[in-house]
């Protein structure tokens, strides 16, 4: 199981560069989280401290608004999520909804912290990967909210369910 987690994040961008002993070092101390459909791996506004790697399953990024809750994303094999947790030390600023029995490889703040006792330049580059992504993230939002503005197509919301349960 050991191999095919490394194969895994070696694939990924937020791992992307890494050094073997690096990743193994995170792995050694990433904890598997499992979670049935219709459960959730956090709420938004819960305390955040990790990121969570899928290794099976599916989820929802869902955000909360006037009792409604809205479908941000979908997140398969391979994705990460709450990576955010890591670099701004925030609550979480959604929920992530299993919608398939999920697998997944949990990343905490105090394994980072081993990562840059061990090493302090494969830490910052982890730190400079995650950055990326939500930079990443953030352009997208962009180009879309910028396409929306001028009249495109509007932003697709999916509500996933409503507070009064209709």
């Amino acid at each position: 199981m050991q191999a095919a987690r490394f194969d895994l994040l070696q694939r990924m961008p937020v791992f992307g560069a890494m050094r073997e002993d690096a990743l193994r070092l995170l792995l050694e101390r990433a904890r598997e989280r499992e979670a049935k459909a219709g459960a959730h791996f956090f709420r938004e506004n819960d305390p955040a401290d990790s990121m969570f790697v899928i290794e099976s399953g599916r989820v929802a990024v869902v955000k909360g608004w006037r009792d409604e809750a809205y479908v941000l994303r979908r997140l398969g094999p391979g994705d990460c999520f709450g990576e955010m947790a890591l670099m701004d030390l925030a609550s979480r600023s959604a929920s992530v909804l299993v919608e398939q029995d999920c697998t997944a490889i949990e990343i905490g703040s105090a394994d980072l912290l081993q990562l840059f006792e061990h090493d302090p330049e494969q830490f910052a580059l982890i730190q400079m990967n995650i950055g990326r992504e939500v930079c990443r993230r953030l352009r997208a939002l962009d180009e879309l909210l910028f396409q929306e503005r001028k009249g495109g197509t509007p932003l697709a919301a999916e509500i996933l369910f409503r507070a009064d349960g209709k």
